[in-house]
């Protein structure tokens, strides 16, 4: 006879796989376009104006560190939602705060250079964080994530 009482589980809906993929290729895609600036890659950073690229490598370390909370968070947190571990909502809460920060610092900074639709995938970055953010806690409440 095996003891089930504490050992309920919430069977795994079919959409947390497809959130969690699509969040880890979103989130992988973060990591890899940080990592690429962050090593100052010239292939990768060759179509960006000067002024962007001085900019950016002029920026605060703790800039720095917002970015790499909010993609790193956000790709952790996508791992870690589909292990079902309730670890992933604070991580997804992490990333979102860290890129509504540093996204608003940079459109409050009036020396920040301007790229064409940069304000527009500012918001859809932060929308999928707090989407994440919100998923993943849904998924807590529901028992899904242990």
């Amino acid at each position: 006879m095996t003891d089930t009482s504490d050992q309920t589980q919430t069977k795994t809906p079919w959409h947390l796989w497809v959130v969690g993929v699509l969040s880890l290729l979103w989130n992988g895609f973060g990591c890899f376009d940080f990592t690429m600036t962050a090593t100052r890659n010239a292939a990768y950073l060759e179509p960006y104006p000067q002024e962007m690229l001085d900019y950016w490598f002029a920026m605060p370390m703790w800039v720095w560190a917002l970015w790499v909370i909010g993609v790193f968070g956000g790709f952790f947190g996508s791992v870690l939602l589909l292990l079902r571990r309730k670890l992933a909502v604070p991580l997804f809460g992490a990333s979102f705060l860290a890129a509504a920060i540093s996204m608003l610092v940079g459109m409050l900074d009036a020396d920040a250079p301007r790229m064409e639709g940069a304000g527009v995938m500012s918001a859809i970055i932060i929308l999928i964080a707090l989407l994440l953010a919100v998923y993943a806690g849904w998924m807590s409440r529901r028992d899904v994530l242990r």
